[in-house]
C-alpha cells in the first residue's frame, strides 16, 4: 500500500478508537505482548538481517547495539507493553470543571491527539513502545522507522497487528512505512489532512529537519548533548561514579552525558584520577586548553569548538575545565540541547543556582543524567524525550499524547 493509503486507514481507525474502553485497549496490549514472546526466533531472525547490513555498512559498535534485539530485549519489550496495561487510562479524564453563573456546567476533558506519525531511527524497541503507548492514549499510529531496522520492524508490526485482530483495537490502528526513502518521509511531514502530530526520535540532523520542513504540528523530542558538572565541594567517589556512568551505561542513548566540566579547584586535586577512571573504560577524551595541560600524559585530544555542542553518541566526551558555578550554567545554556544536566556539589546554594538557571528539561543533583527516562520517573514506557516548551517536556508518557476538548452541559440557555 501506499502512504496515502495506509494514511487514511490511519484516520478511518482514530476515530473508531475514540469509542474504546479502557478494558478493550488493555486486552489489545496484552494480546500483543503475549505474541511478542510468542514470536521470538521469528523477530531475532529479522533482526539478524538489520545487524549483517549495519555491520557491512561498518557503523559504530554503538550504533549497532542501538539497533540489536535479544530474547531479553523482546521480553523487556513485552513487558513494557504490560506495564502500560497498568497505568491510568488518561482519556476522558477531567482536568477542570466549573460553573458559569448563567447556569452552563463547562469540563475540560482528556482526548486523543488522533493520528500520530512516528518518524525515528535506529531502535527497534521504538516501535513497539510507541505503538502500545499510542494505542493505550486512544491514538492510531504511523509508523517510520529507519531502512536500517526494516527487517526488525516489518516482524514486529506484523506480529503486532496479527495479535490485533481478535481484539477490539482495530489492526489498521497501527501502520509501518516501508519504502525507506526521503521522497517519502516528505510527504508525510506535509499530510495535514490525515496526521494530528508528528514525533521525530534520533539524532539532531532528524529532529532538525523534521522541525524544519514539516506543516504538521512537531511534537520534538531533542538530541541530548548532556552535561554533568563536578562543583568545587563534590565527593570524588560520588563524582566519578556518576560521570562514568552517565558517559559509559550507554552511550548511544540521548541521556548520555557528552559533556564534563570541572570546578578548576577540584581539577587540580581530583581531575586526573577521573580521566584515568573514564579512560579505563575506553572512553576519549577531548580536553579544553587547561584539561589539556593538567591531564599529562593521559592521552587528550584537543578539543575543537564543535566538541562542544556535538552529541557523540559514542565513547566521546568533551571536557572543559571553568571557574565557577555560574561559568558552568554560561556554558551549558550555549551549547546544551536542553535535554538533562546534573550538577556534583555538596553546596546546596549552589544546586539550587544551577537547578533554577539552566533551562533543559531534566536538571539533576547528584544523580546520573541516564535516569532522564519515562520508566525511571514512574511514567511506564516512553514515546520520546521532549526538549520543548510547548505541549509536553521531558519525558513523554501516556498524558503527552493526549490534547483536551471542552465538554459543555446546559440546561436550554442561549446567548
Amino acid at each position: 500500500m501506499t502512504l496515502l493509503e495506509k494514511a487514511k486507514l490511519a484516520k478511518q481507525a482514530a476515530s473508531q478508537m475514540v469509542a474504546l474502553t479502557t478494558e478493550e485497549k488493555n486486552q489489545a496490549l496484552l494480546a500483543m505482548a503475549d505474541a511478542l514472546e510468542g514470536n521470538i526466533p521469528y523477530i531475532l531472525e529479522a533482526n539478524a538481517k538489520d545487524i549483517e547490513a549495519a555491520k557491512q555498512a561498518n557503523v559504530t559498535d554503538a550504533l549497532v547495539d542501538r539497533l540489536a534485539l535479544s530474547e531479553t530485549r523482546i521480553h523487556d519489550m513485552a513487558e513494557g507493553l504490560r506495564q502500560v496495561v497498568e497505568l491510568e487510562d488518561p482519556i476522558g479524564e477531567v482536568l477542570e470543571a466549573w460553573d458559569r453563573p448563567n447556569g452552563l456546567h463547562i469540563t475540560k476533558v482528556r482526548v486523543p491527539l488522533g493520528v500520530i506519525g512516528m518518524i525515528y531511527e535506529a531502535r527497534p524497541n521504538v516501535t513497539v513502545d510507541a505503538t502500545g503507548l499510542c494505542l493505550k492514549a486512544g491514538n492510531a499510529v504511523l509508523l517510520r522507522g529507519s531502512s536500517s531496522a526494516l527487517f526488525s520492524n516489518q516482524a514486529l508490526v506484523k506480529i503486532l497487528c496479527g495479535a490485533l485482530t481478535h481484539t477490539k483495537v482495530p489492526e489498521e490502528a497501527v501502520q509501518l512505512l516501508e519504502e525507506g526513502t526521503r521522497e517519502e518521509v516528505n510527504k508525510m511531514l506535509k499530510m495535514n489532512e490525515y496526521l494530528d502530530v508528528l514525533i521525530p526520535r534520533g539524532g539532531a540532523g532528524l529532529i532538525r529537519s523534521v522541525v524544519d520542513n514539516a506543516s504538521v504540528p512537531v511534537l520534538e523530542t531533542g538530541a541530548g548533548n548532556c552535561h554533568v558538572y563536578v562543583d568545587e565541594s563534590a565527593k570524588p567517589d560520588m563524582a566519578r561514579d556518576i560521570v562514568v556512568n552517565a558517559k559509559t551505561h550507554r552511550p548511544a542513548v540521548c541521556n548520555a552525558a557528552e559533556t564534563l566540566l570541572v570546578h578548576e579547584s577540584w581539577a587540580k586535586e581530583y581531575l586526573i584520577d577521573l580521566l584515568t577512571a573514564l579512560k579505563e573504560k575506553n572512553v576519549e577524551l577531548r580536553g579544553c586548553e587547561r584539561t589539556h595541560k593538567l591531564a599529562g600524559d593521559i592521552g587528550i585530544v584537543e578539543a575543537k569548538e564543535e566538541d562542544w555542542g556535538n552529541e557523540y553518541l559514542d565513547y566521546t566526551m568533551a571536557v572543559a575545565i571553568v571557574d565557577s558555578t555560574d561559568d558552568a550554567i554560561a556554558h551549558i545554556n550555549r551549547y546544551s540541547t536542553k535535554h538533562s544536566e546534573a550538577i556534583i556539589t555538596e553546596s546546596e546554594e549552589n544546586a539550587r543556582a544551577f537547578q533554577k538557571r539552566v533551562d533543559s528539561a531534566a536538571v539533576y543533583h547528584n544523580a546520573s543524567t541516564r535516569f532522564t527516562d519515562g520508566f525511571e520517573f514512574g511514567f511506564g514506557a516512553e514515546i520520546g524525550i521532549s526538549t520543548q516548551k510547548l505541549h509536553a517536556r521531558g519525558p513523554m508518557g501516556l498524558p503527552a499524547l493526549t490534547s483536551s476538548k471542552y465538554v459543555i452541559y446546559g440546561t436550554g440557555q442561549i446567548r
